[in-house]
């Protein structure tokens, strides 16, 4: 038997709030946190416009000797995990820590450290390279890093699958939970990547919005849609074995019941076009959960404002929910903070659960006329407040990865 798995903390760090509740609130005003980008020069590109975060002071989420030794991916995930562990409650003078792991991913790291020291090659030579470069640059370090602020020594690994790696490091932790590898997991997605490599590395591909208009540069289902917003934060989540939380008297917010994982094997970045790969995600989440298509309330959609993306994703919740697709409401969170990459299945994560909490769907900011072939409901004009029971969440990365996650309403 699968042992169940409910959600027990929560930690943000976004372009819209550096806390759960800083963000949460936010999300329900249907704050825009686009912005001109202000942390490179973008004179020379077409691109210039970012979900940044915003007020994030590193040491004061720790001591400023390892903010030092973190590159802002890490800092965030440190920042996010913390806050999601003392929501929780966790006392680690009561926890067996061999029994708590970590499953943070990053879809890139820290291109900023690896733009810096290849400048010291260029400009002083090699041997001024800072020694802790390959530390700070690589994406596990922000597993690495929250195991170690909290002393953690379970299970630590870190998924990356681009846009979809916080959606899997969460159904991978909620596997290790399942079958007894841990009682607690911190599971979720971390990126900071704005920055000039990656914004011209983005555009190159053509990828993003050159949109001037905060208001209307992220906007998904949008038939003006142009390209996604980059963005950037931490979304952490404390998942937790059903008996151990309530043995130690957690609150519970929503309990996890479905992950579903596949890849296109089509395309490196181009979605398959009939959305066969991301419907069978949602299905294989539904039959883990035990839950069928007319039983979810809502679907926090991966929703980046390109064009494939928008199109395929409605195209595979139609196959998935079949009759049931016209009575679902769907919403993107990227059209409030940009598109969070890594982080992105994380936050969207926290999103779902205080959407069943609160009763409260919010609104797909800036979508004003639907695409032809976007014809689902995806929350237009204004926030629709009802019971939400269960719910998905998905995510697709470039190289074909697929994710979905079904919460529900946690009951005895």
């Amino acid at each position: 038997m699968k042992r169940r798995v409910v959600v027990t903390g929560m930690g943000a760090v976004t372009p819209i709030g550096n806390t759960v509740e800083e963000f949460w609130n936010n999300v329900k005003a249907g704050t825009v946190g686009i912005q001109e980008i202000t942390k490179f020069d973008t004179t020379d590109y077409k691109v210039k416009l970012a979900g940044e975060v915003k007020g994030f002071v590193a040491k004061e989420c720790m001591d400023f000797k390892s903010a030092k030794r973190m590159e802002p991916f890490s800092q965030y995930a440190v920042a996010a995990a913390k806050e999601a562990f003392e929501q929780a409650e966790i006392d680690m003078q009561r926890e067996d820590p061999f029994r708590i792991g970590v499953i943070i991913g990053s879809g890139i790291g820290s291109l900023q450290v690896a733009e810096r020291e290849y400048e010291k090659i260029l400009t002083k030579g090699s041997a001024r390279v800072n020694p802790l470069m390959v530390p700070m640059m690589i994406s596990n370090m922000a597993a690495g890093n929250v195991a170690i602020q909290l002393g953690l020594k379970g299970k630590c690994t870190s998924v990356t699958t681009a846009c979809a790696t916080g959606t899997h490091s969460i159904g991978d932790a909620l596997r290790a939970i399942q079958y007894g590898d841990a009682d607690i997991m911190l599971a979720g997605g971390t990126e900071s990547a704005i920055c000039p490599l990656s914004v011209a590395g983005f555009s190159s591909l053509t990828a993003l919005t050159t949109a001037t208009d905060p208001k209307r540069a992220s906007i998904p289902f949008d038939k003006d849609r142009s390209g996604f917003v980059i963005g950037e934060g931490a979304g952490i989540v404390v998942l937790e074995e059903l008996e151990h939380a309530k043995k130690r008297g957690a609150k519970i917010y929503a309990e996890l019941v479905g992950y579903g994982a596949t890849c296109d094997a089509y395309h490196i970045t181009a979605p398959a076009e009939d959305g066969s790969g991301a419907a069978k995600a949602m299905e294989l989440a539904l039959t883990d959960a035990n839950v069928h298509p007319e039983d979810i309330d809502y679907i926090n959609a991966h929703g980046t404002s390109t064009h494939h993306n928008d199109l395929v994703e409605t195209r595979a919740i139609k196959s998935v929910l079949k009759d049931a697709a016209k009575d679902v409401v769907v919403n993107s969170t990227k059209s409030m903070t940009g598109h969070l990459l890594g982080a992105a299945g994380g936050v969207e994560f926290i999103v779902c659960v205080k959407s069943i909490e609160e009763g409260f769907i919010h609104q797909t900011m800036g979508l004003q006329t639907p695409d032809n072939e976007c014809d689902l409901n995806y929350t237009i004009g204004a926030p629709i407040e009802k019971p939400v029971h269960c719910v998905l969440t998905n995510s697709l990365g470039f190289g074909g990865h697929n994710a979905t996650l079904c919460i529900k309403e946690y009951l005895e």
